[in-house]
C-alpha cells in the first residue's frame, strides 16, 4: 500500500497535526515576502528585475567592508584629529533636534558644554544651544562614532584608525568605563573630572605611545578576540586584554617613571569594555569606503539617538531612514528595572554593521546570558537567522563554535524587507532620567520601517 510523504509549507499546525497521526512530513517554514505586504511584494519585485546589477554592486561592497585594514595609530584632542570647531558638539546617531532629544542626551549635551566652560550650568548650557551659540551635530558627520549618548568636543582626546586599504580614518573616544559616566547621561563633577583626567594625562600618553608603536592592526585583534569569546559589543574582556599586551610596553617606554603610567594601566585594567570604542572607530573605517557604491543594497551604518533608530545604505550614500527607537529588553542592575530604561542610544551599531555585536552572539554566549537573551543554543539561533539577512560570510571573524564559519556580514535592505528579520544589537542600557547613568544590558531590534524606506528609496 503506498504511504504518504507530505511536505507541509506555510502554517506549523498542518506540519503538527500529520506528526501526531504518525504521517510522515517535512514542514517547510514559509512565509510570503514581506509579511504579505503587497506593496512592499511588488518594491521588491521590482528590485529584482536588475538583480544582476545589484548583486555586482552588492559583492564590490561587501569586499570593501571586510577586506579593509583598520590600524589605531593615534591618540588626539578633536580639535586636532577632525579638526573640530569651537562650540560644536557631536551626539550619537541620526540629526535629532534640541526639542526631540531623550533626557540622558540633553543632560549630555549640557555637561559636554559645561566641561568645555562654555557655560556655568546646565541652565545657561540649554541657551546656548537653543540660541544657535553652540552647534550640535552627529558623530557620523565628522567621521567619528560615539557609543550612547556619543558626546566628543573639541578638547576631548580621540582615538585615530586608519583604514591601510583605502586611506580613510575614523575615531572615537576613549571609553569612560561602565556605571555614571557621560555616555549614559550621567553628569555630575566625577564625570567631569574623568573627562579631564583623560584630555590631559591619559590621552596624550596613549597618543605618545601610539605614535612610537607604528599603529596597532585592529582587525587581527578583533578576529582573535571574537576566537576567545567576546563579539565585540556587550563583551570586550579580550579584545581590551590583547590591546594591553600590545600596547603597554610602548607606554611604559614613553611614559618613563612617570605615575601616569601607573594610573594609565589601572583605568584600563578596569575597563572590560575598554575595546569597545575601538571596534566602533574600525567599524566606521571599514564602512565609510562603502558608501555611495551605485546599485548597492548593503548597509553601511546603523545608529540610534534615544529618539531615532537610523541607518545608511550604499547606493543611497549619506541619507539617513529613520524610524522611532525601540527600548532594549535585558537584565538591569541592583534597583533598577523596565521603567528605568531609556529607548537605545549610540552609534555603537557599527559594530554589527561590520557582522560583530548582536549577529556574532554564536562566538559568545556568555554575553547572551547577561543581555537576557538566554544561553549557547539562543545564541548559535540568534547568528544563524542574523545569516539569512546578510550578504555573505566574514572571512576574518570566524566563530569556533561554528566549525569555523565566518560571522554573518553585509545586512542587505532586500533580505531585511523580504523576510521581516530585523537585525539584533547588543546593546547598554542608560536610565532615562537625567543624570542617572547606565542601568542595564541588553538586546534590541531595529525597526524594520528603516529597511522599508530604503527599499522605496532604492527604486527609481
Amino acid at each position: 500500500m503506498f504511504e504518504p510523504r507530505v511536505v507541509s509549507v506555510g502554517l506549523p499546525l498542518f506540519a503538527a497535526e500529520l506528526a501526531r497521526l504518525a504521517v510522515p512530513v517535512l514542514d517547510v517554514d514559509w512565509r510570503p515576502p514581506a509579511g504579505g505586504n503587497a506593496r512592499l511584494a511588488t518594491l521588491l519585485a521590482r528590485l529584482d528585475a536588475g538583480r544582476d546589477e545589484v548583486e555586482r554592486a552588492n559583492a564590490r561592497v561587501f569586499d570593501l567592508l571586510v577586506e579593509g585594514r583598520p590600524f589605531l595609530v593615534d591618540c588626539r584632542p578633536a580639535h586636532e584629529a577632525l579638526e573640530l570647531p569651537e562650540r560644536v558638539v557631536l551626539h550619537a546617531g541620526p540629526p535629532v533636534a534640541w526639542e526631540r532629544m531623550c533626557e540622558p542626551m540633553r543632560a549630555a549635551v549640557a555637561c559636554a558644554i559645561r566641561y568645555e566652560d562654555w557655560a556655568a550650568n546646565d541652565d545657561a548650557a540649554e541657551a546656548l544651544v537653543r540660541d544657535g551659540r553652540v552647534r550640535l551635530a552627529p558623530c557620523h558627520d565628522w567621521k567619528t562614532v560615539g557609543p550612547m549618548t556619543g558626546m566628543v568636543t573639541r578638547s576631548m582626546p580621540v582615538f585615530v584608525v586608519e583604514n591601510r586599504a583605502h586611506g580613510n580614518r575614523a575615531h572615537a573616544t576613549i571609553n569612560e568605563g561602565l556605571g555614571r559616566v557621560l555616555r549614559f547621561g550621567a553628569t555630575d563633577d566625577s564625570v567631569i573630572a574623568r573627562l579631564r583626567w583623560l584630555a590631559t594625562e591619559a590621552g596624550p600618553l596613549l597618543g605618545a605611545a601610539l605614535r612610537a608603536s607604528g599603529g596597532i592592526d585592529l582587525r587581527a585583534h578583533m578576529a582573535q578576540a571574537l576566537r576567545m569569546g567576546d563579539e565585540m559589543h556587550q563583551r570586550n574582556v579580550a579584545a581590551s586584554a590583547l590591546l594591553v599586551r600590545a600596547l603597554m610596553p610602548h607606554v611604559a617606554r614613553v611614559g618613563g617613571r612617570h605615575g601616569a603610567v601607573a594610573r594609565l594601566a589601572e583605568f584600563v585594567a578596569g575597563n572590560d569594555q575598554f575595546f569597545l570604542n575601538l571596534a566602533m572607530a574600525a567599524g566606521k573605517a571599514l564602512a565609510a569606503p562603502a558608501g555611495g557604491v551605485a546599485h548597492s543594497t548593503l548597509v553601511t551604518a546603523m545608529a540610534r539617538n534615544g529618539t531615532d533608530f537610523g541607518i545608511r545604505v550604499s547606493a543611497l550614500g549619506d541619507r539617513w531612514f529613520t524610524a522611532p527607537v525601540e527600548t532594549p529588553v535585558g537584565l538591569y542592575f541592583p534597583g533598577f528595572g523596565p521603567d528605568d530604561a531609556n529607548p537605545d542610544l549610540g552609534d555603537s551599531a557599527i559594530v554589527e554593521t561590520i557582522g560583530l555585536g548582536g549577529g556574532a552572539m554564536a562566538a559568545s554566549p556568555a554575553v547572551a546570558r547577561f543581555v537576557g537573551a538566554g544561553g549557547v543554543a539562543e545564541a548559535l539561533a540568534v547568528t544563524a537567522e542574523i545569516r539569512e539577512i546578510c550578504h555573505g560570510e566574514h572571512p576574518y571573524f570566524l566563530i569556533p563554535a561554528l566549525d569555523e564559519r565566518g560571522a554573518p556580514a553585509g545586512i542587505d535592505v532586500r533580505r531585511v524587507v523580504e523576510t521581516g528579520i530585523a537585525p539584533l544589537i547588543n546593546t547598554g542600557i542608560a536610565g532615562k532620567k537625567a543624570g542617572t547613568g547606565q542601568v542595564g544590558a541588553g538586546v534590541v531590534r531595529a525597526p524594520l520601517a528603516c529597511f522599508e524606506q530604503a527599499l522605496e528609496a532604492l527604486l527609481p
